[in-house]
């Protein structure tokens, strides 16, 4: 629990309308305009169970003042399988406050559960207050990522 008084627990399907501001607020941040399309499929995919895709929120005091989602998938490293944080997002108001540390351990959590032996993520290498966090609670392995689009 974070001095913050945060509650973490998966998006319910009635959550979409005070999750999307945060989910537009993290697009923002990264520079990215998603179509519709894909929003709506984003959305609908943490309500499916055949969909390897979780999303949690955070909430204090009723508000949610954080958000992320994360992607089981097999690897070719281990028998398990592993775990990608792949979005986090608080807002201005609760970082710092332990919001971003309970979302993490919350998804380590739910990574355990679906039988996940590692959770990893990446930020940019700017966003030093995401930093901060991240070398307190994992550890950088030095690996440098790469993107090509396909279309």
């Amino acid at each position: 629990m974070s001095d913050f008084g945060v509650d973490v627990r998966p998006l319910a399907v009635g959550d979409r309308d005070v999750w999307e501001p945060l989910w537009q607020a993290y697009l923002d941040f990264y520079g990215q305009d998603l179509p519709t399309e894909v929003v709506d499929l984003t959305w609908a995919r943490f309500a499916d169970p055949a969909e390897p895709m979780g999303g949690l929120g955070a909430w204090a005091d009723g508000v949610l003042v954080g958000i992320c989602h994360y992607v089981l998938h097999p690897s070719t490293w281990s028998a398990g399988c592993s775990c990608y944080l792949e979005d986090l997002f608080t807002t201005p108001a609760a970082r710092g406050r332990g919001v971003g540390r309970a979302l993490i351990d919350a998804t380590a959590a739910a990574a355990r559960r679906a039988g996940a032996e590692k959770l990893y993520w990446q930020t940019h290498t700017d966003n030093a207050t995401a930093r901060a966090l991240y070398d307190r609670v994992a550890r950088h392995e030095g690996f440098v990522v790469y993107e090509r689009a396909l279309n």
